[in-house]
């Protein structure tokens, strides 16, 4: 059972500011945001987890759950250690299908203000991308500002992913666009601005793998008429 639990307001740690030769070019907005997330945080977003490891293949122990921050070369498995040794490495966990990280291993890197956090196996957790959620609950007063999942109040993003789009200067923009504008064009960009979006968190974001298929036609299959044993009716004299 997951609980929900309260986030720990924490300081973010920046990198050291780069200087741009050449400032105030066209990529000036996609150059700030690399520089207020550590450059291995969308790699690990995009990186699928819980694969075999192909240098261990023959081992016990081959499935990939590990990554190193300062090589960003993929999952690595636990074997794979051995020769990222004096280099910061992340455990991924998995919950319900998703990839999640303890929060006392990731906000040593990186601010996970305004996240909501959950108690899983009495570890605190947050979820690297957003979770699909087919429509709100009733009651739901506060959601994801980026894949509208149910949240408290307390909360703006449901994950890691959704808090990189979030704070982009590109969805801030298109909200205020969105606002400024009449209904009809309001309702338009609001569209550009959800598919944007979408696409932008589907870039990071690797394949869940699917629940097990159920076959349709044995799902609703019903039970056909009870038949009486051949035997059932014969009387045995002696």
């Amino acid at each position: 059972m997951i609980n929900i639990d309260q986030e720990t307001t924490v300081r973010e740690i920046k990198p050291k500011s780069r200087r741009i030769m050449g400032g105030g070019g066209p990529h000036d907005d996609d150059v700030k945001e690399d520089v207020k997330w550590p450059p291995w945080l969308r790699p690990l977003l995009q990186t699928s987890f819980f694969v075999h490891c192909k240098l261990h293949a023959d081992a016990h122990k081959s499935e990939c759950n590990m990554y190193c921050l300062d090589c960003m070369s993929g999952a690595l498995c636990s074997l794979c250690l051995a020769y990222h040794k004096d280099h910061r490495t992340i455990q991924i966990r998995r919950s319900s299908y998703h990839d999640v990280i303890r929060v006392s291993e990731i906000q040593k890197y990186v601010d996970i203000t305004g996240i909501q956090t959950y108690i899983i196996n009495s570890a605190r957790i947050v979820f690297l991308n957003e979770r699909p959620q087919p429509r709100p609950g009733k009651g739901v007063t506060n959601t994801c500002q980026v894949c509208e999942r149910s949240l408290l109040d307390s909360f703006s993003f449901c994950s890691l992913g959704c808090k990189i789009a979030g704070t982009s200067k590109n969805f801030t923009r298109k909200k205020k666009m969105c606002n400024e504008t009449d209904g009809s064009d309001a309702e338009s960009l609001n569209g550009v601005s959800n598919w944007s979006t979408k696409s932008k968190l589907q870039s990071f974001r690797p394949s869940t793998p699917p629940p097990t298929a159920v076959n349709y036609r044995t799902a609703k299959r019903r039970k056909g008429v009870p038949h009486r044993a051949p035997m059932g009716g014969l009387i045995m004299e002696y």
